[in-house]
């Protein structure tokens, strides 16, 4: 996956809803490493990956394609390892949150989004 490739596959969806007169939220990319270690999908963390998730997430928040970005980076993410998740958060696979973690998310959501004037 390369970012170009990333970034239109996102501009093809915020496009999509808008032309549909929909509201887009999208949600950056959570920290991940470690995923998956001793199961048969081992090795799905990479420092490439970790790096085009990062540049990816950057871009996301900067992009003004969407009507609100939810940063789940920011919110999941390990200050003191910002490539993983917080352990507070981690379901044990470092890959999905558990249910503080999707507790964090939810709460990092602003409703008011939802009931914002679509754009013209």
């Amino acid at each position: 996956m390369s970012l170009e490739a990333l970034q239109a596959g996102y501009r093809q969806l915020a496009a999509a809803a808008h032309a549909r007169g929909l509201r887009i939220t999208a949600g950056t990319i959570p920290p991940f490493e470690g995923a998956l270690e001793g199961t048969p999908f081992a090795g799905h963390y990479s420092p490439a990956k970790d790096a085009l998730r990062r540049q990816f997430n950057d871009w996301l928040r900067s992009a003004a394609l969407f009507d609100a970005v939810v940063d789940f980076d920011a919110v999941l993410r390990d200050p003191e390892r910002p490539q993983r998740m917080r352990p507070e958060y981690d379901s044990g696979d470092h890959l999905h949150p558990g249910d503080a973690g999707y507790r964090a998310m939810a709460e990092a959501i602003d409703v008011n989004l939802f009931l914002a004037k679509l754009r013209p």
